[in-house]
Parts: C-alpha cells; structure tokens; sequence
C-alpha cells in the first residue's frame, strides 16, 4: 500500500485563521533572516579580501602615504578604514606641529614639534579607539535580528500548535468522536508550525554564530593593527627625537 504523501501547502491553507497568522510571521521571519544572511554573508567575506589586500601592501610597502592612497580604494575594509581616519588624524597633527614651530622660536622649534606630536598621540589614539567602535557597530548591525529569530520563531511556531490542537480538541468535543481520522488531520495541521518554527529557527542560529565568530576575528585584527600603526607612530617620533639630541 502506498502511503499518501504530505502536502503542506494544503495543510496551511485548510489550517485556522489564527495558525495561518503564525505560519505568515514566520514566513516574515525566514524573509528577513536570509535577506540578512545573504547581505552579511557578502559584507564580510568582502571585509576579509579587502582587509587582507590591505595588510599585504601595508606590511611590504611601509609607505604612510601609498597606503592611504590604497586605504581609500579598498572602502570594504574596515582595517583601511581605521588606518584613513588614523592617518588623517596624523596628518593634521603634522600639519599643526609645524605651524606650532614656524610660530616658535628658532631655537626651540624641534622641541616644540615634538612635544606637540606626544601630545597629539593622544587625539590618533582616540581616532582610532572611535573607528574601531564604529566598525565593530557597521559589522554588527542586523546580527542581533538573527539571534532574536532563533531564539523565538520556535515558541512562535509551538504557539501556532498548542492553538491548532487545543482547536482540533474542541472539534472533537462538539462532533463527540474521537476516532484516529478526526483526530489526525487537525493535529498533523497544526504541528506544521512548529516544523516551521524549527525551519527559520535552526538557520538563522547557524548564521547568527557564523557571523560573529567571523565578526571576532575582525575585531581581533582591528586591535592588533592599531597596536601596529601606533608602534610605527612613536618610533618616528622616537627616532626624530634622537636625531636631533
């Protein structure tokens, strides 16, 4: 005997208003969290090319200038884009240690420089610090939507069941039958939502650990870089420092 396939477009459509409603929120629910999928998924797999690119060229070609001039092609990037902001952080504090010795006198014009690019070093740091922070902010946004999808389309779906049984309960009651053929088909109607709660839930929790585990090594990467680029700050500074004792 060949057993009767389940359909389950027609379970949802002879399903009760109120499972209808659920199985529709669920659907808006799997909508958004493969549109997100997609979009993060494509964000940051540009980030880390980009990103990669970046470092290679940074590391080899130790030029603070072409580097930018690279930053500014590479916009996926988010250690291109700390290092922008740092160096045109940088690059005011230069413009400003200049005019702050042009100003001073001659004999003390090295010296001023100097203390006026410690004391700049400051203001890079921050720039960086509140670059980090936004990209970490940019690389998060919409994830969160994903752990709220895992986390609640499967009570969403079980809510659409305990409302489909307790409907086909009271069916049962009102006809005073019980047999297995009036039972069955409201109750396999209505635990279709729970499989679709399960449906949008299990993806988007896959995708939500994907993302930040991703999202993490990024973050790690920015710290280390800004380590870097205010390493090779100070050691300029450090240096001009000497060559002028």
């Amino acid at each position: 005997m060949v057993p009767h396939e389940i359909n389950i477009l027609e379970m949802m459509l002879k399903a009760g208003l109120m499972v209808q409603f659920v199985l529709l929120l669920l659907l808006f629910f799997s909508i958004m969290s493969w549109s997100i999928i997609l979009i993060k998924y494509r964000y940051i797999r540009r980030a880390f090319r980009e990103s990669a690119q970046f470092t290679d060229f940074f590391w080899q070609s130790r030029d603070l200038s072409a580097a930018f001039a690279k930053a500014k092609q590479l916009p996926g990037s988010p250690i291109a884009n700390i290092f922008r902001i740092g160096y045109m952080e940088l690059r005011q504090l230069r413009q400003s240690s200049q005019q702050a010795s042009q100003s001073g006198a001659a004999a003390g014009r090295d010296s001023m420089a100097l203390s006026n690019g410690f004391k700049g070093m400051d203001n890079v740091k921050r720039a960086l610090r509140r670059s980090i922070n936004e990209e970490t902010t940019r690389m998060t946004q919409l994830v969160p939507f994903l752990a709220t999808t895992g986390n609640t389309t499967p009570f969403i779906g079980l809510f659409g069941t305990v409302w489909g049984i307790m409907n086909s309960f009271h069916g049962i009651g009102l006809r005073g039958s019980a047999s297995l053929a009036v039972v069955a088909p409201g109750i396999s109607e209505a635990l279709v939502a729970t499989a679709a709660g399960l449906a949008v839930a299990i993806p988007a929790v896959i995708a939500f650990n994907y993302f930040m585990q991703k999202i993490r090594i990024i973050e790690s990467e920015l710290q280390s870089f800004s380590a870097d680029f205010l390493n090779i700050i100070e050691g300029d500074l450090i240096r001009v420092e000497e060559s002028n004792e």
